[in-house]
């Protein structure tokens, strides 16, 4: 895959799930076994979304990036914030915070981390 295919792709999920944390956070947390009992917890989800829609941002707007030194320092960092992920996930799941479909944010975390070393490693042929 193309680092524009690739950007796009990784921007977009993440996209999608800063827009679903905003506007439905409600809907999306208590199927990971999270319950938002307050207007503190709704906020929380609310800026989290700041986050993965600034991650989506970067993705998305360097989609066309050909230069090789910066191509690859941008897919360092997303390997490093997808493996990221897949820790405090995994803490989670294991600490009982998430539970029910909260298995998956390991298992997308871990994808995103795979596919990002693998456009990494392509950087270098």
């Amino acid at each position: 895959m193309n680092n524009k295919s690739f950007l796009t792709l990784h921007g977009g999920i993440y996209l999608l799930f800063a827009l679903a944390l905003f506007f439905i956070p409600d809907l999306i947390w208590p199927m990971y076994g999270v319950e938002l009992n307050d207007q503190y917890a709704y906020f929380l989800s609310q800026h989290t979304s700041i986050f993965l829609g600034g991650i989506a941002a970067i993705s998305l707007m360097l989609r066309d990036i050909e230069q090789k030194v910066v191509a690859k320092k941008l897919l360092i960092a997303l390997v490093i914030t997808n493996v990221l992920g897949v820790i405090i996930t995994i803490y989670a799941g294991v600490k009982g915070i998430f539970v029910g479909f909260g298995w998956s944010d390991p298992a997308f975390f871990t994808l995103l981390s795979i596919l990002s070393f693998l456009q990494l490693k392509k950087q270098s042929s």
